[in-house]
């Protein structure tokens, strides 16, 4: 059984960073894959460096584009018994053909950007419940969580951030996006006037951001660390992770800060809340809310017994229900379901090969 994997994007952002996770875990599995990706993002190499097989478009790297006719070539070449599509993007690059193809929402996006798919894959069963809602068949429609990656790690030194050690340190782990919510993490910390703010993550607003901390005061207490590769090591250094996302279908950082043990506050978005058990294994606070986001702070940090439940429950929560092995094992499941579905006596021959 061979895999086609295609990603276009070359966002730093928790779709881009899953998609690699698992290609790299199923690789480590054995799986026979290949792949497409954008070679200007920063998983390109990660996947090179693993061995991963990667099929690169000539001059791609130049205009940042792939022709149509590259994807129709490679997949006749390839010959991949399934494809998966990961986001909108690839979904709509990929001609509709005979070979299985599955659709992979890491959001509440509309299966109708996704006419080449028959198989859909969403992250939580919220998602797979719109998919369902929006005409996918119930028996095509496949829930596989994310799963952390940010694991066996030593603390980051806080003396190389340029933290005193001794105070309290939160951390976001995210793109630097207006549906993030960064900005009332920014606002929170400015009633706290004991506590740093780690802000890992590159993204368009990352200026504006910059300028609220100086506004409020509170710029010499905040460190904007770019892109991070170092989650774990930056989870462990941390007294609590704050998610505080305005739209967030999931939030793998969740498990993230759940493996490592390190106390999370979020927000009620979709994805955070269908997930965290309020003051059992995280604190929820409403949306756009700065003050029960400070609130939600101080508590954690005057109460270490309740930091101590969170993370345990957490722990708990993560080994028991999203790990590497749990995940990857749902979708090879998956994946052998619709393989052996599938008539396999001829090659698959392109139903639709659209433009070039």
């Amino acid at each position: 059984m061979k895999i086609m994997q295609f990603m276009l994007s070359r966002a730093n952002g928790g779709a881009e960073m899953h998609f690699a996770d698992m290609v790299m875990a199923l690789h480590r599995h054995g799986i026979d894959q290949v792949v497409i990706a954008n070679p200007l993002s920063d998983r390109y190499e990660d996947l090179r460096s693993a061995g991963v097989k990667l099929v690169l478009s000539h001059g791609w790297q130049a205009k940042s584009l792939i022709p149509r006719w590259y994807i129709r070539r490679a997949i006749a070449y390839e010959k991949p018994d399934i494809i998966q599509c990961w986001m909108r993007r690839a979904a709509t690059m990929t001609p509709i053909t005979a070979i299985p193809t599955i659709g992979w929402f890491g959001g509440y996006y509309d299966p109708a950007n996704f006419a080449s798919c028959k198989y859909f894959i969403g992250v939580t069963p919220g998602i797979v419940d719109h998919m369902v809602a929006k005409g996918v068949p119930p028996a095509r429609a496949y829930c596989v969580n994310t799963f952390s990656s940010a694991n066996d790690q030593a603390p980051a030194s806080r003396a190389e951030i340029g933290t005193p050690d001794g105070v309290p340190v939160l951390l976001t782990l995210s793109r630097l996006h207006i549906k993030k919510g960064l900005d009332i993490a920014i606002k929170a910390l400015a009633s706290i006037p004991d506590c740093h703010l780690w802000i890992a993550g590159d993204g368009p607003l990352e200026a504006e951001l910059k300028s609220l901390a100086g506004s409020t005061g509170v710029a010499d207490r905040v460190k904007f660390l770019g892109w991070r590769s170092d989650r774990g090591a930056l989870l462990r250094a941390a007294d609590i992770c704050l998610l505080p996302s305005r739209y967030e279908p999931f939030g793998t950082v969740i498990l993230e800060a759940w493996q490592n043990r390190t106390p999370i506050i979020s927000a009620m978005s979709a994805g955070p809340r269908e997930t965290i058990r309020h003051a059992d294994d995280g604190l929820m606070v409403p949306i756009d809310d700065v003050e029960a986001l400070a609130d939600s702070i101080r508590r954690i940090l005057i109460e270490p017994e309740l930091a101590d439940r969170l993370t345990s429950r957490g722990s708990a929560r993560y080994h028991g229900h999203f790990t590497e092995e749990r995940a990857v094992g749902r979708l090879l499941s998956i994946y052998e379901g619709i393989h052996s579905a599938t008539p396999m006596s001829v090659m698959p021959e392109l139903v639709s090969v659209g433009s070039s």
